[in-house]
């Protein structure tokens, strides 16, 4: 290689590092001297198998416009832009080690390489996580609104009042981030809205775009420490909630062809569903418990069931009630796929799941500290969490990572599985 040609590569990675803020998470390999092995070998064989077919697809369009090879092309663009700058940054960093270890180097050129060396390395670790990142699917819901259901567990009245502050958390948090929420659904106890009383189920929907993406770690069991105010000995109680994310089916935010669509997610035979009426239950007028406004659906394949009343109007509670029973049955049938890769990642590498099911997080009172159970973070402003403020955002950001990596390690798992078929 001649000096000019090193040169020139010198002061073309000669830049700063980026200052957009990239999803706070890192793959935790260990570190060696060999710079490709920052990337699983089995990652960076798919980026270039994917950078291969990217150049097929270009080459067919080039003799004929194709709406799915287009589409295609473009998901495939991220990957392929990435591999390129890591390819770069590797070979840079190649050749500045090895100048540096050469004896036969003018030793100028080898203190200038040595000065270039360690920007170059924050070069070749960037380039490898936006290369990791970008190899990593979008989930398929993380484009849509989102609904969030709360519901009280094990600790009695005390679990109540619990599910009740993590709805006032969530909708503290929307107000702070400007994002619209909506209460689709709040019966207390006593099975009526009533105010005061403890919560018994609550449905906020987020109309936001990407709000599925962003709350999607919330999913889980909620766990909280502190002494109820009914405690007159002073004894700490530990009760829970539970909170379940799932895709909104608003209008315009699914296509109606996905939803007639018998291969979609969304779809719903309606010959599966039964479909019931009945009279509003508690207080609220003359409506309740004189028309039959309230509406029960029950899909029979997965026995999921929806009971609307908050409207008086039939017809509004029956429109309310096929969005969420679309929204439920779409995530069980994710789910379901979910745990197929969990089930394969765990016998590969593992790894340890999350699902509804889950304790995700303990909200300790009496050390004003919040600890999320999958990130390992816990921060001691409770009071700010539980407003919907950056401490309850910094926890987010922090399980979004951890998110990244269970994703990072299924792509891992399914290659090893791939491999070991063949």
């Amino acid at each position: 290689m001649s000096t000019g040609l090193w040169i020139c590569r010198t002061c073309l990675y000669r830049i700063a590092r980026p200052t957009t803020r990239l999803v706070q998470w890192s793959v935790r390999f260990q570190s060696t001297n060999s710079a490709t092995e920052a990337i699983p070998p089995s990652l960076l064989d798919r980026a270039r198998s994917i950078s291969l077919e990217h150049q097929k697809l270009t080459d067919q369009l080039a003799n004929g416009f194709d709406t799915r090879a287009a589409k295609k092309l473009g998901e495939y663009s991220a990957i392929v832009n990435a591999l390129k700058e890591w390819d770069k940054a590797n070979e840079s960093m190649t050749e500045l080690t090895s100048l540096i270890h050469d004896p036969t180097s003018d030793a100028e050129l080898r203190e200038l390489a040595a000065d270039d060396l360690e920007a170059t390395k924050e070069q070749l670790q960037h380039a490898s996580q936006s290369l990791v990142t970008s190899l990593v699917p979008v989930h398929p819901f993380a484009h849509l609104p989102c609904l969030i259901e709360i519901r009280p567990g094990a600790g009695g009245s005390e679990a109540a009042i619990f599910a009740g502050d993590l709805l006032r958390m969530y909708q503290a948090f929307c107000n702070r981030s400007g994002f619209r929420a909506t209460l689709l659904k709040y019966e207390n106890t006593n099975g009526t809205t009533e105010a005061g009383v403890p919560l018994s189920e609550a449905i906020l929907e987020v109309e936001k775009e990407n709000a599925y993406g962003i709350f999607r770690s919330e999913a889980g069991v909620h766990r909280v420490q502190r002494v109820p105010a009914t405690e007159t000995k002073g004894r700490t109680h530990t009760s829970a909630a539970s909170v379940l994310v799932l895709p909104s089916l608003q209008e315009n935010s699914v296509s109606q062809e996905a939803i007639d669509d018998p291969e979609s997610d969304y779809y719903i035979d309606v010959k599966e569903v039964r479909s019931e009426v009945m009279r509003a239950s508690g207080a609220g007028g003359q409506h309740v418990n004189k028309t039959e406004s309230a509406v029960r659906l029950t899909h029979i394949p997965t026995n999921t069931v929806v009971a609307m009343q908050d409207s008086r109007s039939q017809m509004k509670n029956k429109e309310k009630a096929w969005t969420l029973l679309r929204s439920r049955v779409a995530q069980i049938r994710r789910e379901k796929r979910e745990e197929e890769m969990v089930a394969l990642r765990r016998s590969v590498v593992g790894v340890a799941k999350m699902g509804r099911g889950d304790k995700v997080r303990t909200y300790n009172y009496g050390q004003q500290r919040v600890t999320d159970h999958r990130s390992g973070m816990s921060v001691q402003n409770l009071d700010d969490v539980m407003e919907g403020g950056l401490a309850l955002e910094k926890v987010m950001e922090s399980v979004a990572g951890w998110l990244m990596e269970q994703d990072v390690k299924a792509l891992i798992a399914e290659d090893l599985h791939k491999k070991n078929k063949k």
